[in-house]
């Protein structure tokens, strides 16, 4: 079968890869000119760790990922407000467990799926999708015509897949009231080794962790209703000013960083919920069909089930497509929603919107240090509510 993915980032390379490993044709399109790299550091574990594991990729995930000592609150005045240790999560996890920048995890599943062979067109997207019951015919960006058997937007929250086949995405998107942005800057002061340092304040958290190479990534998330300025990155940074300006400890540091930050990236925390991924011939995967949003934590894992979900069911469906793309869906709704609704009430966490809330959460965060509580709260959290079936060839 011929697969046209559109995007690159986890999902897309997830799904090449096990098509390709199940005898099909995928063709990755991604509308960035190369790789993208900056973003947001994951913590990855779980059955997106299993998925990792089948594909032999783990090894290159821990030798380019991190092993948090600690996770640290301060206030303003740079005083220790909470310290977690993440041992007992690691411990819990079974030492599968590692914090990894998002394009990094990217980056290697990507050199795994070229590995097997996969087609990957960078700098293009698609410009129109007609599926007319036999197959899904594409027209590229660059004019070029191709012709699939089925078709699956991997391309993220604002996916065009989704637009194009869907409808737009005021009828799917829901947004949390909440946006992100994680840049990095080499030289930054001061550096604390595999610690994740974190502010928090009413309406906003900075959280800062020391790259290798003498580079310090910064994610900050802040309360934020509305649109955001789209590819124009000095009126999103102007946006992230304003939202901070007044904030106390480090954060003016931070801000006087922005103009040497050599990766911007800057969005809403926003949901997509949609009653089916698929119509006819085309499908979605990942943020484009299932976004949990970053508040979530478990995107990048998810993304890489949904991935090797579909590929499995379709090998179980013996070629009926239908089919499969029915219990695609049916296997995975009931958790992606459990993690959606999970997600939601998770704001306090990242941006209390009162100084009661932000008193609730810091009271949380002090109690996490007790090791009983923490084993409990982190266990909950670890265990994964679908279990994966291994791949039939090992």
């Amino acid at each position: 079968m011929r697969v046209l993915i559109v995007g690159a980032g986890i999902a897309g390379p997830t799904l090449a890869y096990w098509l390709r490993r199940s005898g099909h044709e995928p063709t990755l399109l991604e509308h960035a000119p190369e790789p993208r790299r900056g973003g947001y550091l994951v913590d990855f574990w779980g059955a997106g760790f299993d998925i990792a594991e089948w594909m032999g990729i783990v090894p290159e995930l821990m030798r380019r990922g991190y092993i948090m000592r600690e996770m640290r609150e301060i206030g303003a005045d740079g005083r220790r407000v909470a310290s977690i240790d993440p041992g007992d999560l690691i411990g819990l996890a079974g030492g599968r467990y590692v914090t990894i920048a998002r394009s990094d995890l990217a980056a290697v599943i990507m050199t795994a799926a070229q590995g097997h062979g996969v087609e990957t067109i960078y700098g293009d997207t698609v410009e129109s999708l007609h599926d007319d019951g036999d197959a899904v015919h594409a027209t590229l960006r660059s004019g070029a015509e191709r012709t699939f058997d089925l078709v699956v937007g991997a391309d993220g929250l604002h996916s065009r897949v989704r637009r194009l086949a869907f409808g737009p995405d005021e009828d799917y998107e829901r947004g949390l009231g909440i946006a992100v942005a994680a840049f990095e800057v080499d030289g930054y002061a001061p550096r604390d080794e595999d610690i994740a340092v974190a502010h928090t304040e009413v309406g906003f958290q900075a959280l800062r962790v020391a790259l290798r190479d003498g580079a310090t990534l910064f994610l900050i998330t802040f309360r934020h209703d509305g649109p955001i300025p789209e590819d124009d990155v000095p009126a999103q940074q102007a946006v992230l000013r304003e939202a901070l300006a007044g904030a106390g400890g480090e954060v003016p540091a931070i801000l006087d960083r922005l103009a040497d930050a050599r990766t911007f990236y800057f969005d809403t925390a926003s949901q997509i919920r949609m009653p089916a991924w698929s119509a006819g011939r085309i499908a979605l995967v990942g943020d484009a069909g299932a976004c949990p949003s970053l508040l979530a934590g478990q995107g990048s894992a998810l993304a890489m089930i949904e991935a090797y979900t579909l590929v499995r069911e379709l090998e179980l469906a013996g070629g009926d497509r239908i089919r499969a793309l029915t219990a695609y869906h049916d296997r995975l709704a009931a958790m992606v929603l459990d993690k959606q609704d999970a997600a939601i009430g998770l704001g306090v966490a990242f941006a209390p919107r009162n100084g009661l809330q932000l008193v609730a959460r810091n009271t949380i965060m002090r109690m996490m240090t007790v090791p009983f509580i923490a084993r409990l709260a982190m266990g909950r959290s670890l265990r994964d509510q679908f279990e994966l079936v291994p791949p039939a060839d090992g």
